[in-house]
């Protein structure tokens, strides 16, 4: 498992919260396994639960604009 600095952590949220709510439900649907936000060993996990709910988590709006296919 790999080791963030810090730097490399602020970075990564800063990268999260750049996404839109849209995206977020994209990637939470369609990331790969093994997707570093998606890894509970990494810090990032719960900053974008937190940040996904923050915006109102996965709607069922946005579920269907999402879709089931890539």
């Amino acid at each position: 498992m790999k080791e963030y600095t810090q730097e490399e952590i602020e970075e990564i949220k800063k990268d999260i919260d750049n996404l839109s709510h849209y995206e977020m439900v994209y990637l939470h649907r369609f990331a790969p396994i093994g997707h570093i936000y998606f890894h509970i060993h990494y810090p990032f996990y719960e900053y974008f639960r937190k940040r996904l709910d923050e915006l109102g988590g996965i709607t069922p709006e946005l579920s269907k604009k999402v879709g089931w296919e890539k």
